[in-house]
């Protein structure tokens, strides 16, 4: 399914995200910290957008991710900053990478997509060095009432409809939907970062809770 949406998905997330997925790719980088001259790995990369945004603060970045169409155009990106940047696929699940290796590790609406989210962030804490952070980047459910109820109707009915036309793919974005509504609320989440060893774990929630950043740092 991510395959054949590849080609016209930066365009999806712009128009259906009004830009504002650029900004939560920048508040994930400062979530970090300081990443100048420090190595990161990006998993679930897709197009490349987040190990960008690292490499633009300073970071060499690996990015990595399950679908091979997604790299070309992440590697093409890559070419034109002239950066450190690798692109490659890869299993979340089973990172090759050494224990310990990087400075940080991330990943941006990609977790959703894993068949076992725990793994991920068990796999993103053994690739991370002690005292390095561990970035989750994902969609969340809007709290309050109002809120709440127009952001289902967007997002079940509007998103959808839009994805079709744009897309040319009758489920990628039906897709989308029910894996953000079957999502966990943030504490949930935060829970589950707690649960593999991670410390000093927290999170903000984004755009009134559209989209939720959480963080965690691997022990020392």
């Amino acid at each position: 399914m991510f395959g054949r949406i590849a080609r016209r998905y930066d365009l999806l997330n712009r128009v259906l995200s009004v830009g504002i997925d650029q900004v939560w790719r920048r508040a994930a980088v400062r979530a970090v910290g300081s990443v100048k001259g420090e190595v990161g790995i990006d998993l679930c990369c897709g197009t490349g957008d987040l190990s960008l945004a690292f490499e633009r603060s300073g970071a060499a970045v690996v990015g990595l991710d399950f679908t091979p169409e997604m790299l070309p155009i992440a590697r093409a990106k890559g070419d034109k900053t002239g950066g450190r940047l690798c692109f490659a696929q890869a299993d979340a699940l089973l990172v090759p990478a050494r224990d310990n290796g990087a400075a940080f590790s991330s990943v941006s609406f990609g977790i959703r997509n894993v068949e076992n989210r725990t793994r991920c962030l068990e796999e993103m804490a053994r690739i991370t060095r002690p005292g390095g952070r561990v970035v989750v980047l994902e969609f969340s459910m809007p709290p309050g009432w109002l809120l709440g109820f127009l952001y289902r109707a967007y997002f079940t009915k509007a998103l959808p409809f839009i994805g079709r036309v744009v897309s040319k793919d009758d489920d990628a974005y039906s897709y989308l939907p029910r894996t953000v509504l079957a999502w966990p609320d943030p504490d949930s989440f935060q829970s589950e970062f707690e649960a593999v060893g991670l410390q000093d774990c927290g999170y903000r929630l984004l755009s009134r809770g559209i989209a939720a950043l959480h963080w965690g740092t691997v022990a020392s």
